[in-house]
């Protein structure tokens, strides 16, 4: 089975992703009860120039990331899938995580703190699930061998007695 192709395209959805103005568009989007948002909102919480904005929405509508539709004078564009969100959420709770585990990076760990909440989880429950599975590994750095299993069970609330 030739799993090339899906390398491909999935390289090319990450680099559609690869700009943080593009990241905002897309928490924006996925923060609205309905994916949704009109271009003037976009470029308000963004701060892009409108040709830029115009730019980045371009080729997240050509990843298929984003749709547009009009209604009268206004553009108004929406997450293709819901999943879209869930991507972000998971993406949000790595970098958490990582950014959890090095003292260098105290002020960008506050400052995601601060970021809008996300659905399917607040960005206080991604931090705290991020903070958890810090431990879980400092526990299982330091556990001798046969404990690491344990710890990992009892987190899952699945210890066997």
């Amino acid at each position: 089975m030739d799993t090339q192709p899906l390398y491909a395209i999935k390289a090319e959805l990450f680099k559609s992703l690869a700009h943080p103005a593009r990241i905002q568009v897309l928490e924006v989007l996925a923060a609205d009860p309905d994916l949704t948002a009109p271009v003037s909102r976009l470029q308000a919480v963004t701060g892009s120039e409108p040709s830029a904005l115009s730019q980045h929405l371009a080729v997240l509508k050509r990843a298929g990331v984003v749709e547009s539709s009009r209604s009268g004078n206004a553009v108004h564009y929406r997450l293709a899938e819901p999943l879209v969100a869930e991507l972000l959420v998971v993406a949000r709770a790595f970098l958490l995580h990582r950014l959890a585990g090095r003292d260098a990076d105290a002020d960008r760990l506050a400052g995601a703190r601060r970021l809008p909440a996300l659905p399917g989880a607040s960005a206080r429950a991604v931090l705290e699930a991020a903070l958890t599975a810090t431990a879980l590994t400092a526990t299982a750095r330091t556990a001798p061998a046969g404990e690491t299993a344990r710890h990992e069970d009892a987190a899952e609330g699945t210890q066997e007695p």
